[in-house]
């Protein structure tokens, strides 16, 4: 029988809700979790924001007011609109909103205003999945809190760790940070619980992945340093059977705000696909980075799936006189957010990544999302092309497929409701323009590989992950993926 992620009872989610033993209730059946996701239809909230409300409707003081207009953000976004006066009454709250809709500024803001009245020590700690996204989020509250003299603490991993120690002694107001390393620094320095003992939120954005199993004993870690009378604050693009297990776990009701079920793409967003031959994936890539400017886009974003893949690929298109900045995590932490600044800054049009780069990243001048490998998983597929098109502008989500993929496209199909269109090109402008100089640029690009001696590198990384997950005793990754999807199939059948 396949293993299957267990929601304990007792993980203390909404700190405050009533207390239960360890175990004393069984993990939830897929029927429970279908049970679930009908109990919070009634909750579903897909109307626009009013003409009429403005950010001063929402209870905000008058210099975030101010804020928001010096930032150009005109009115509140729906998932604004219904989640800021709740935090500021003081509830716990989810919200479940599209990629690029205002998600930070939704929980960012009451938090300052909040702030604002009585600036103390630790006063919020934003739990997030990946370092680039930890980065993002602290550009944004330092732009929404810029009047308030606010300091904020960036904790992730790859960073001077005793620097980041010094740095929460100092006990910021805001602590944005990666699960493992702030468990690490609570658990190697006794000073550090303290820090966080009048703490009044705990956010966990991307919250799907963050409430993840990789991630249950780093939460566990950093909840016993919380205090039991925060505000916990839940903020996704995606529902999984996790969230709506832990909504039923909470006895009295946390807030749900949800814009759409299950998985969504914005209407803005153009979905296509190129069916297309595996040995040649690279010569339609370079023809339509070669089209960029045709195309009117600025600048793209492509997905792989392996640090490989990625680390060979940009290889490969900076030989072929490309510029191109690459993003995985094999990668020094310097290196990442070098690139991350080379792309956001317009200095390179295009970024190669894996899935590190397919959370939360706003970079407004992105038009193009290229799936060069197919994603194993529709919620992926859904992180990744909403990293275009992004609040209500357009933009060109394109999937190349092979023979192999074909399955995994009409998944993804099935869960976002909508039908890839055809992406026209000529196949014979394609190949013959491009194959002979692509194939030439792969075997130098791969020679390169072998010499800057990545493949150990990789080798080494995937044993010692290997330990560590076998050390902590948690399920494989494709057992965890392989049961939310089976639950989310029930889901749908169940809606249908």
């Amino acid at each position: 029988m396949e293993e299957q992620p267990q929601v304990d009872a007792n993980f203390p989610l909404f700190s405050r809700k009533k207390k239960f033993a360890v175990n004393s209730k069984p993990p939830p059946s897929e029927t429970a979790i279908v049970a679930a996701s009908k109990s919070f239809q009634k909750e579903l909230n897909t109307n626009p924001t009013p003409d009429n409300i403005t950010f001063s409707d929402l209870g905000l003081s008058e210099w975030a007011v101010n804020t928001c207009r010096e930032l150009g953000m005109k009115r509140p976004t729906p998932v604004q609109h219904h989640c800021i006066p709740k935090i500021l009454s003081g509830q716990d709250v989810m919200g479940l909103a599209q990629t690029g809709s205002g998600k930070t500024a939704a929980f960012a803001l009451p938090i300052l205003n909040r702030l604002a009245g009585n600036p103390f020590g630790v006063f919020a700690l934003v739990v997030t999945p990946t370092r680039e996204l930890a980065y993002q989020l602290a550009e944004q509250f330092r732009a929404l809190g810029s009047g308030l003299g606010l300091r904020v603490a960036v904790i992730v991993g790859g960073m001077d760790i005793i620097n980041q120690s010094q740095g929460l002694m100092q006990r910021p107001h805001i602590v944005i940070a990666t699960p493992g390393r702030i468990k690490v620094l609570i658990e190697q320095n006794p000073d550090i619980p303290s820090v966080f003992s009048n703490t009044k939120f705990l956010v966990l954005d991307e919250a799907d992945r963050v409430l993840g199993v990789n991630f249950e004993a780093e939460l566990r870690v950093i909840f016993q340093c919380l205090p039991k009378d925060r505000q916990t604050l839940l903020f996704s693009a995606t529902m999984t059977p996790n969230l709506q297990t832990l909504l039923e776990l909470s006895v009295n009701k946390a807030y749900f705000y949800a814009a759409y079920e299950g998985f969504q793409t914005v209407e803005s967003l153009r979905q296509q696909y190129v069916f297309i031959p595996k040995h040649v994936k690279d010569v339609y890539l370079l023809h339509i980075l070669n089209k960029m400017e045709e195309m009117r886009v600025r600048s793209a974003i492509i997905f792989v799936s392996t640090c490989r893949s990625c680390e060979l690929l940009s290889l490969l298109l900076e030989q072929l006189e490309l510029e191109v900045a690459a993003l995985h995590s094999f990668k020094s932490q310097s290196l990442r957010l070098s690139a991350l600044h080379k792309f956001k800054s317009g200095q390179v049009p295009v970024l190669l990544a894996t899935d590190v780069a397919n959370r939360g990243l706003d970079i407004p001048t992105v038009d193009l999302v290229i799936n060069y490998d197919i994603p194993r998983y529709p919620e992926d597929y859904v992180h990744r092309v909403g990293r275009t098109a992004r609040a209500g502008r357009e933009g060109l989500a394109l999937s190349f497929v092979t023979q192999n993929d074909v399955d995994l496209v009409h998944e993804i199909e099935a869960v976002i409701k909508k039908k890839l269109d055809k992406f026209e090109c000529n196949e014979k402008d394609v190949i013959e323009d491009n194959i002979t100089k692509v194939y030439k640029a792969r075997r130098v690009a791969t020679m390169k590989m072998t010499e800057n001696g990545f493949e150990d590198q990789a080798k080494a990384r995937r044993d010692q992950k290997s330990k560590d997950n076998a050390e902590k005793g948690l399920v494989t990754d494709n057992k965890r993926k392989r049961y939310k999807n089976k639950a989310a199939k029930k889901i749908k059948e169940s809606q249908d």
